[in-house]
């Protein structure tokens, strides 16, 4: 029996924004109704990191590739979750290691970050060594379970680690319902050019 999980964020006008600001806050707005003009129609003003997004290079490297740069084949591949919710501090090289990690993985990890209802500013992140040990291993994608995969670092150390690696950054995964191991993942990222990140809907297939 195949089951599916969907670890995306439900966008909503209240929905948990990176460090809180306001400016990051999605707007809904009804701009046609049904008692005037007998239809509903609503204008989004939408961060293209809210949520479960997909980062682009352009995010953190200055003239670095688009999101539609990302090919769609590496976006619906097999990935694995690594359960890393006894981690308090940064996910450190030692952790990744011990995880077996092999090249072409794509994975994801998931922390205590999933049981966060709000935003908290002590999440779980991959640490610089970590990341460094990742482009190393040439690994597909990371994912994680909090609105960055690094939290306030000097120069972006982990974002630009992995980037320069060619590898693809997952954030805002809900994973708490979801067991380790290995998965068949879509990941669909709204078909924006030209910019930084979009938002996406990602699920996961496991046959049981």
């Amino acid at each position: 029996m195949t089951r599916i999980y969907d670890i995306s964020m439900p966008i909503t006008p209240d929905i948990p924004v990176y460090k809180n600001k306001p400016e990051k806050r999605p707007v809904f707005r009804i701009t046609s109704d049904h008692p005037e003009k007998g239809v509903r129609e609503t204008r989004v003003e939408l961060d293209v990191h809210t949520g479960t997004h997909i980062d682009a290079p352009l995010h953190m490297i200055e003239r670095g590739e688009t999101i539609e740069s990302i090919p769609i084949e590496n976006l619906i591949t097999r990935c694995r979750v690594i359960d890393l919710t006894h981690v308090e501090g940064p996910i450190s090289r030692e952790d990744v290691e011990s995880a077996g990690l092999h090249t072409g993985e794509f994975i994801l990890f998931k922390t205590r970050n999933s049981k966060d209802t709000a935003f908290n500013p002590d999440f779980v992140f991959v640490g610089a060594e970590a990341a460094r040990y990742l482009a190393d291993l040439k690994v597909k994608g990371v994912g994680i379970d909090a609105l960055g995969v690094e939290r306030s670092q000097p120069d972006h150390a982990t974002h630009k680690a992995l980037f320069g690696a060619g590898i693809i950054v997952i954030e805002g995964l809900r994973l708490e319902d979801v067991p380790s191991g290995s998965y068949q993942m879509i990941a669909m990222p709204i078909a924006l050019v030209g910019i930084d990140a979009a938002p996406a809907r990602v699920v996961l297939v496991a046959d049981e």
